[in-house]
């Protein structure tokens, strides 16, 4: 008897130590962070400072479009966090069950048009000279000009995809207000003349359309302020009301939309969104993340980025609670429902 005792002793014993060596031996998950393509460096940037800040395990950020990496999570990506440019991928219809109801803007950006060194050396500085001329004088019947030209048919211009990518949709939203304020009211002037012919060169997001910009077989690319500066690109600055850099005419954008394979999107100012996703693992790192990235926000300054002195959250639920100290530091104010 005392020796089957013993021998279930043993037994116990080994079970124990094997558990506990499985348990050690377990790999810790780290956070996951998926975001908008254009800016993968800002948000590793800000990863790197988390984990330097906390010591949590993190892995590099996964950039793509945001309209895709929405639908990714939806189907069952692993993803902690999500960073966006697009307020309306946070809806359950692209999130499915990681929908959290919430999502919170924490920097700025605005609309461009780059260009390369292999763009100056062509016949295409002739339409970074109008556009310079245009924004010198306030002139719509130059940026009229400018515009013509670049849907001309002459030069490549690189536009993401609209269905996959916010900087693609922006970028016709912004041609058809151009053809609402330079040819007559005329919305799809610009857009029918660039959807002609192969003038448009795309692809699923715009730093995809990076390379072939340096390689010249693109002339223009459509791509956000941030992005062009990091990138070491040049670019066309264009007006307030094309660039959908000032939140003050967040109506006015609202007035314009444009067709997508999930329906009519509209116009809306360049904020960069973050949210903890719902029914993930990591919850409580994910929350800290997105407090962390609101208290440093400033740090966006650095890649051309506005900071927003208090940052919006709009939310169809109750303010999580972590958040709410956020709020009345004054650090974080309510904008709206989601």
């Amino acid at each position: 008897m005392k020796r089957y005792l013993a021998l279930l002793l043993i037994v116990i014993i080994v079970i124990i130590l094997v558990g506990a060596y499985l348990y050690i031996q377990k790999p810790q998950q780290s956070l996951e962070v998926y975001t908008a393509d254009a800016y993968v460096a800002e948000a590793n940037h800000l990863l790197s400072g988390f984990k330097n800040s906390t010591g949590s395990r993190i892995n590099d950020a996964k950039g793509g479009g945001s309209y895709t990496l929405a639908s990714e999570i939806g189907e069952g990506d692993p993803a902690n966090v999500f960073i966006s440019v697009a307020l309306n991928t946070y809806e359950k219809q692209y999130l499915g069950p990681r929908y959290s109801g919430w999502a919170i803007a924490f920097a700025a950006d605005s609309l461009v048009i780059a260009y390369n060194n292999a763009t100056l050396s062509s016949a295409a500085r002739s339409i970074i000279f109008e556009f310079e001329a245009a924004s010198a004088h306030h002139s719509s019947v130059d940026y009229a000009a400018a515009f013509t030209n670049l849907t001309a048919g002459t030069v490549k211009v690189g536009i993401s995809e609209p269905s996959s990518d916010p900087a693609g949709l922006r970028a016709m939203i912004s041609l058809e207000i151009a053809g609402y304020l330079y040819h007559n009211g005329n919305r799809s002037y610009y857009l029918d003349r660039i959807q002609s012919g192969s003038i448009v060169s795309s692809a699923s997001n715009a730093a995809e359309l990076v390379s072939p910009l340096e390689e010249g077989s693109i002339s223009f690319l459509y791509i956000y302020r941030s992005s062009a500066i990091s990138e070491g690109l040049g670019y066309i600055t264009l007006p307030q009301q094309l660039s959908f850099g000032n939140a003050s005419l967040a109506t006015f954008y609202s007035n314009f939309s444009y067709s997508t394979a999930t329906g009519y999107q509209t116009g809306s100012p360049v904020f960069l969104f973050i949210s903890a996703l719902a029914n993930g693992s990591l919850h409580r790192e994910a929350m800290n993340f997105v407090c962390y990235v609101i208290n440093n926000s400033d740090q966006m300054a650095e890649f051309g980025m506005k900071d927003l002195k208090s940052a919006l959250l709009y939310t169809n639920v109750s303010v999580p609670s972590c958040l709410e100290s956020l709020v009345s530091e004054g650090k974080l104010s309510t904008a709206g429902f989601l």
